[in-house]
């Protein structure tokens, strides 16, 4: 059973009804896991629940019916507000936390979720895209944080606490969300239209690291065709790093003026590489390899050619992951793939 159309969360939602059951709920929150698996959705639907005009808090059971459930659903409620990054900026401007400099502490997210309620008895603010709070916007937000307003709820949803200040973890209530079952990805793909065939929703599913999002992203047969090319290359015993950086920025390039497609992309490749690396790792210490077929045939050729033992393997599958963080942190696109395609070689 999902909660309200949610899957793969039952958990989380069993964990805040406990807490309101034990009249425990907690005024701040860090909702952490992978992209992609549903917790904005679930942050807006445990804000509906939460000022449902019919239904009580502590079932978690919003009507979807009346005006605060309506107004929430179309993201007009006067006692919600949600904020994230915009998509041309690097981080969340810290004017939508504080207002700008002339309103300062008199408009924005703080500044809101200290007003009376409006309509009903909680005040309720979201930050999306957490990850992206500077220290400018963290240290912002330490005072509603530090003093919460009466009534009030403050979910704050990003990838891992560690990209959190120490100011900002120690202030919230950490709710992990896990990775949806691969069952579940391929049915959202299919019951949500994206993929009319269920054994290629399958398929994405599986390498979906149990991310809707990750999936509709490798939706893209260019992507896998690029893929196999990238395998070939990674199992050559001496990598050619200079040509393949070419090879990988033009492919990155292809995906459009979007600076954050481009990124997604590179994010794409990066993971790929690292799933190479991995297997190759099993591979070298005696471990099954993936069920792919084509992953599997270029790891035993890596092997047969001599790439390198498994420190070497290791010491990439670490340069992939760190190559992974520093796209999520902005860092300059050409200059990362140079840098990361070289490490690969030298390594």
């Amino acid at each position: 059973m999902s909660w309200h159309g949610i899957d793969g969360h039952d958990d989380v939602v069993e964990q805040f009804r406990r807490a309101m059951a034990r009249g425990r709920l907690a005024s701040s929150f860090l909702f952490a896991g992978p992209a992609g698996i549903g917790k904005r959705t679930f942050a807006l639907k445990l804000a509906q629940a939460m000022l449902c005009q019919t239904r009580p808090e502590e079932a978690l059971d919003p009507c979807g019916a009346c005006p605060s459930c309506a107004q929430v659903a179309v993201g007009t409620h006067p006692d919600l507000d949600v904020v994230g990054k915009p998509d041309d900026k690097s981080f969340i401007p810290v004017e939508l936390l504080i207002g700008d400099r002339e309103h300062r502490r008199r408009e924005g997210l703080c500044h809101n979720i200290g007003v009376k309620p409006a309509l009903g008895g909680r005040k309720i603010a979201v930050i999306d895209d957490a990850d992206y709070l500077n220290a400018e916007g963290a240290n912002a937000l330490l005072k509603t944080l530090e003093e919460p307003p009466p009534r009030s709820m403050l979910i704050l949803i990003g990838t891992t606490p560690a990209k959190q200040l120490p100011t900002i973890r120690s202030r919230c209530q950490l709710i992990r969300f896990q990775p949806l079952p691969i069952d579940v990805v391929a049915a959202l793909l299919v019951s949500k239209g994206f993929v009319a065939d269920p054994a290629e929703a399958r398929r994405l599913a599986r390498y979906s690291e149990g991310s809707l999002q990750r999936a509709l992203e490798l939706a893209d047969p260019d992507l896998w065709s690029f893929r196999n090319a990238l395998y070939q290359k990674l199992s050559e015993g001496m990598l050619d790093s200079t040509g393949l950086a070419r090879t990988v920025a033009a492919f990155v390039d292809e995906a459009g003026k979007e600076a954050s497609a481009r990124r997604a992309r590179f994010r794409q490749i990066v993971a790929f590489a690292a799933e190479f690396y991995r297997q190759l790792l099993h591979a070298q210490c005696g471990v099954s390899v993936s069920e792919d077929s084509e992953l599997r045939r270029h790891v035993t050729v890596a092997i047969e050619r001599g790439v390198g033992g498994r420190e070497r393997s290791a010491a990439r599958l670490d340069r992939c992951l760190d190559a992974a963080a520093q796209i999520d942190r902005n860092a300059n696109q050409s200059t990362l793939i140079e840098c990361w395609l070289d490490d690969l070689a030298a390594a």
